[in-house]
């Protein structure tokens, strides 16, 4: 596990796109997650000298991460829903699909 605290077996018990052979798309580019951590690491540096502007960095980061993660999701939203929005194109087994999708995006909302 990644520390994200879900595994193969909780995808599984929740239906996310593990339990249906899909490989669930990155939250982060393995860049942004490298950054992400090389800013945590000065900012567990820091703390020894100024507390204060240690603790007022960390949130800056969070908050950082969270826009980062809100953005990723809403590409994912978009994604799933031009696999649908066709109009009356669309037949039941793209649907089907689109919904098998949905579930998977909706529950690691969910595990997030």
């Amino acid at each position: 596990a990644t520390g994200d605290g879900g595994t193969d077996a909780s995808a599984a018990s929740t239906g996310t796109a593990a339990d249906e052979g899909e490989a669930a798309p990155r939250l982060l580019t393995p860049e942004d997650e490298q950054g992400f951590r090389e800013r945590w690491h000065e900012i567990q540096s820091q703390f020894v000298d100024d507390p204060r502007e240690a603790v007022h960095t960390a949130d800056a980061l969070v908050a950082d991460v969270m826009q980062t993660l809100a953005a990723t999701f809403s590409r994912h939203k978009q994604q799933l829903e031009s696999q649908w929005s066709q109009g009356e194109r669309v037949d039941t087994e793209d649907l089907r699909k689109a919904l098998r999708h949905y579930r998977s995006f909706f529950n690691r909302l969910l595990s997030t």
